[in-house]
């Protein structure tokens, strides 16, 4: 598989993740409409935010501009390759 280089697409594909956010949030919330389970999915999607980027941006750029993956399970394995991370 080649990578995504249509803007148009990429935005898209944005624009999809951020659909499945708002729509499983709302059937979350739908489910238990309470403050405190509002609070505990922000935190949820805020935190899962800040490690995607920690894993895609600050791995590379400031622990090992070497390291090179395509994804989580590519990293995992890099990871237990090297064993110097």
């Amino acid at each position: 598989m080649t990578d995504l280089k249509s803007s148009r697409l990429i935005v898209a594909k944005g624009c999809m993740f951020l659909a499945i956010v708002v729509l499983a949030s709302y059937l979350v919330l739908s489910e238990l409409p309470r403050a405190r389970i509002a609070v505990l999915l922000a935190v949820l999607i805020w935190a899962s935010a800040r490690f995607y980027y920690f894993l895609f941006y600050m791995l590379e750029r400031y622990v090992d501009p070497q390291l090179r993956y395509a994804g989580i399970w590519a990293l995992l394995r890099e990871i237990l390759r090297r064993k110097d991370i």
